[in-house]
């Protein structure tokens, strides 16, 4: 991951940005599903996120492009990190995704997360996935739902 910490503050002394940031590094130190998909995390901010994942041979499906459940997941996971960018625990209550384009092996996908809404505890979320040439291959739309807790 290639975030940075900010130094050892307590959750209600950090700035929104280095909040955003803390939740993200406990959350990716957690999630073995994106660790070991290769997925990194690039940004977090407050209602954002983004990450990245290549396109590895065995991500390809019966027609040699990459399977729609594994960029599904990377949609999931960069919602995930935007979601809980509040530090407050947030899951989803549901989404959708539509395929546009073919993603072929060896390519790197990035996903970019957006909060449209936060309206108490339920918001929704965008996510764009691109491949290397910057082209849009599907985009996601996630519904989140705050639970008891805080992720730091």
């Amino acid at each position: 991951m290639s975030l940075t910490s900010p130094a050892a503050k307590a959750p209600s002394e950090m700035t929104p940005e280095e909040l955003a940031r803390a939740t993200g590094e406990a959350m990716y130190s957690t999630d073995r599903a994106s660790q070991w998909l290769g997925m990194e995390l690039l940004e977090v901010r407050p209602g954002y996120a983004r990450m990245s994942m290549r396109i590895r041979d065995e991500f390809l499906n019966g027609h040699a492009i990459c399977h729609g459940g594994l960029m599904f997941t990377l949609a999931d996971s960069t919602f995930a990190f935007a979601c809980n960018s509040y530090n407050i625990n947030t899951v989803a209550a549901g989404c959708s995704i539509e395929f546009l384009k073919p993603v072929a092996g060896g390519d790197t996908l990035t996903a970019e997360a957006q909060e449209q809404v936060l309206s108490g505890r339920h918001g929704i979320y965008d996510i764009r996935l691109t491949n290397s040439a910057g082209e849009v291959v599907a985009m996601f739309r996630g519904k989140s739902a705050q639970i008891k807790g805080n992720v730091v």
